[in-house]
């Protein structure tokens, strides 16, 4: 019979490997909180703050946003480049990051996303020019979109500098307004990591490894999805070599399923406890939300971000941040920031089915936004909307 995981208990070890357990307090190291989490996701919209500040600011509420910046550009302890989307990964990865950039090399390649650019860009031309001039943006090259303007389309000098970043011939200097600065890797990785070499299937044993260390409990779509750098084929043999054990995971809907976990779960299970009862904003692209059957299967949270979809179609709203209380996910956020007048607006609330909405929980929201606005700068909180939530 399999190791059975209760629902409770998944998602007390899901929270405390993702950082989300303890209170958020303390001396700031979001290097260590980078490492913990395996990696931190990039994204350029801001409505309180950027996706990357905020999932560091929601573990430990002392970040403040110029710290992952020097981390990246002068203390060169992280680096960036694409897991699922843009993010910054700890420095020691990069010597098992090569998979990555030949997976994601040989896939343009094959389906020849850049062909059409590289007929109009040289690259040595491009690589000649940083080599020369040093760190340049997109802006330093003056190519322009040919045809219909569409909401992907890029220039082809900033396809081949993407072509080239995806593979590791590039790599990303500093950002300035999150504008992305290349160089060469040679100028921004340290030398330790850049020119260890680590065979391929070592490679592929470790991103397996730490991605199921990092999860406690998975599938092997899980895991696959968790850095999205390793193939599906690559990971079903890897979870056929490795020792692991079989365990079945109570889901939210009290449905047991088969996954498998690593060979010390017991004792992981023995050592976590309860997580905090602070309710938190969580930005829609945190790890613990970023995937969405995962979300749904753990905690019975159906959630999606609607940035992309036209706003008459909406259920929800553009930017829309989950309320987590303790292990349940509690409510729903649409709120919007203006730094310049320091205020945060409150658009939008909702409640979950089946959760009260009492004073204590009222003052436990009031609290946090009250913490996010001194970390965003903006000391006035508005309702814009009835105080008390809508129901989900």
């Amino acid at each position: 019979m399999s190791f059975r995981i209760p629902n409770r208990d998944a998602r007390h070890l899901w929270l405390s490997s993702q950082g989300l357990s303890d209170t958020p307090t303390g001396p700031a190291d979001p290097r260590a909180i980078i490492s913990k989490l395996g990696f931190v996701q990039l994204d350029s919209i801001q409505v309180l703050s950027r996706a990357h500040h905020h999932i560091l600011w929601s573990r430990n509420q002392n970040y403040r946003e110029p710290m992952l910046n020097k981390l990246l550009a002068e203390d060169r302890a992280v680096f960036e480049h694409f897991t699922h989307d843009a993010s910054v990964l700890p420095i020691e990865t990069y010597p098992y990051w090569r998979a990555q950039f030949e997976r994601r090399k040989s896939r343009m390649d094959q389906k020849g996303w850049f062909k059409t650019a590289l007929t109009k860009v040289n690259i040595d031309d491009i690589k000649a020019r940083i080599t020369d001039e040093g760190a340049l943006s997109t802006e330093a090259f003056d190519t322009k979109i040919e045809g219909p303007k569409e909401m992907w389309s890029r220039p082809p000098h900033k396809q081949v500098l993407d072509y080239l970043w995806y593979a590791g011939e590039l790599a990303t200097c500093y950002r300035h307004n999150f504008k992305k600065f290349y160089n060469l890797p040679e100028r921004v990785i340290p030398d330790a990591q850049r020119t260890e070499k680590i065979d391929h299937a070592e490679q592929i044993n470790w991103l397996c490894t730490q991605a199921l260390d990092r999860l406690g409990f998975a599938t092997s779509g899980d895991i696959k999805r968790f850095w999205e750098a390793v193939d599906t084929a690559d990971v079903k043999d890897w979870m056929r070599k490795t020792d692991l054990i079989d365990v079945e995971v109570q889901t939210a809907s009290r449905q047991w399923l088969p996954m498998q976990a690593p060979a010390d779960i017991a004792q992981r299970l023995e050592q976590i406890t309860p997580p905090t009862s602070r309710l938190r904003i969580l930005n829609p692209f945190d790890p613990v939300i970023r995937d969405r059957d995962r979300l749904s299967r753990v905690f019975g949270f159906d959630y999606r971000i609607e940035i992309f979809v036209p706003a008459a179609k909406r259920q929800w709203g553009y930017y829309v941040y989950p309320l987590l209380e303790g292990d349940r996910f509690v409510g729903r956020l649409e709120a919007k920031a203006n730094r310049k007048k320091g205020e945060i607006t409150i658009t939008q609330l909702w409640s979950e089915a089946g959760v009260r909405w009492t004073d204590a929980r009222a003052a436990k929201l009031d609290a946090e936004l009250t913490r996010m606005g001194r970390f965003i700068g903006a000391s006035d909180i508005v309702w814009g909307c009835n105080r008390t939530p809508k129901a989900a």
